[in-house]
């Protein structure tokens, strides 16, 4: 009892279940592409079906960040959050047991669909639910929070990695049970953290239509546009990236290219955490989109495989604070936004990450199979970042509901 009184009277259980919530996002968003050599063999899928995995899951999402700004404030939040982990982990538990009892394509579908479900609604509540916390400093709580995406992706991999090596892939099964667990334990752990108004008392909420006039809301939806963009450009081809420009094996890709991309993000986000104080975001995010420029530059021009895959690396850190920085600028400069505001910001951040990756393979394939050239004309994404922080800070721009940062 003590220890449920605890959980009740304390705001650090509220954030410890958000990063719970964000180490689950990263699971069901990166454990099928583990096993999609295995379902191709195991089921005899094509590329295009394997494909329409990872687009299935997107498109999901998406639809429900889309809605989220409709029904999360009338379902509630707590209610919400622990249906998502539940979404999230009936999904895992699908995908080891629909395939082998219906249509094996049809069952993995089925089982993306419902935890995408689940995924969308903690991208878009956990935010908020965070930013509502009665912490001094927000920035630090938003940027830490975000880096448990990056850790749980890390963690995922390694752990992963090491149950096939032990156990062998073909007990997957048994794996995605196991990683259904965090979901399941954290939909309980969410029924009994204490939750805060999304809207301060004190804060006149803005109104969905008010949100959508608002000058400094479309510079900060194009800023999560290229935050999404700049991070999944690069993080989606850099084990291809390593593999066919760099000459390297497909080991070292994977780990030189997303896992260490993933530890570099997730550095700058618990860097920028700890240090939050001394460093302005305004200029932390502004150095960040020179730096990932510079990496964008050093990996599509740069010949040597050395100094390539720093530079793939390198960009994981630069883009770090992209993201939970916006999400941050947007609660300080929009007071009453709200879980529109949210909602639609993590739809852009979505847009973004779709878009990222299309563009570089798009251009790449116009210049045939050069992923060097592809990934030189996604610099436009961290430049634009950059402009949109300055335009969001000039004094022409008008600052609506906040105080100039």
């Amino acid at each position: 009892m003590f220890l449920l009184r605890n959980i009740r009277n304390h705001y650090n259980h509220t954030i410890y279940a958000c990063y719970l919530g964000y180490i689950t996002q990263a699971i069901i968003n990166n454990f099928a592409p583990l096993l999609f050599v295995t379902f191709a063999a195991d089921y005899a899928l094509s590329l295009d079906q394997i494909t329409l995995i990872t687009t299935v899951n997107f498109l999901v999402q998406l639809t429900v960040d889309l809605l989220s700004a409709k029904f999360l404030d009338r379902l509630g939040y707590r209610g919400s959050v622990a249906t998502a982990h539940l979404f999230c982990t009936a999904g895992l538990v699908g995908m080891a047991f629909l395939p082998s009892v219906m249509n094996p394509y049809v069952g993995l579908l089925l089982s993306v669909v419902c935890y995408a479900i689940g995924g969308g609604i903690i991208e878009v509540a956990i935010s908020p639910i965070v930013e509502s916390c009665p912490t001094e400093k927000k920035e630090a709580a938003m940027s830490l929070l975000h880096s448990f995406y990056c850790w749980g992706h890390v963690f995922l991999v390694v752990v992963s990695t090491v149950f096939f090596a032990l156990f062998g892939i073909e007990n997957w099964r048994v794996l995605a049970c196991i990683w259904a667990l965090i979901p399941l334990l954290n939909a309980v752990y969410f029924c009994f953290v204490p939750l805060f108004p999304i809207v301060g008392s004190h804060t006149e909420p803005v109104s969905l239509s008010g949100l959508l006039k608002k000058q400094t809301f479309w510079v900060l939806f194009v800023l999560m546009i290229c935050a999404g963009a700049s991070e999944q450009g690069m993080s989606q081809w850099a084990s291809s990236f390593a593999e066919s420009a760099l000459g390297v094996s497909k080991a070292v890709g994977d780990l030189a290219g997303p896992c260490a991309f993933a530890v570099f993000m997730g550095t700058a986000r618990a860097l920028y955490g700890k240090f939050e104080a001394k460093i302005p975001l305004r200029l932390f995010m502004s150095a960040s989109a020179v730096l990932c420029v510079g990496c964008y530059l050093t990996a599509a021009l740069v010949d040597l495989p050395f100094f390539g895959l720093i530079g793939c690396a390198v960009c994981g850190f630069s883009v770090g604070i992209f993201w939970p920085g916006t999400f941050s600028l947007a609660a300080q400069r929009i007071r009453g936004g709200g879980t529109a505001m949210y909602a639609l910001l993590a739809l852009a951040g979505d847009v973004g990450c779709a878009g990222g990756p299309t563009v570089v393979g798009f251009i790449a394939d116009a210049c045939g199979g050069d992923l060097k050239t592809g990934l030189l004309a996604a610099i436009l994404f961290p430049i634009l970042m950059f402009s949109g922080i300055r335009l969001l800070h000039s004094d022409k721009m008008q600052v609506e509901n906040s105080d100039i940062l």
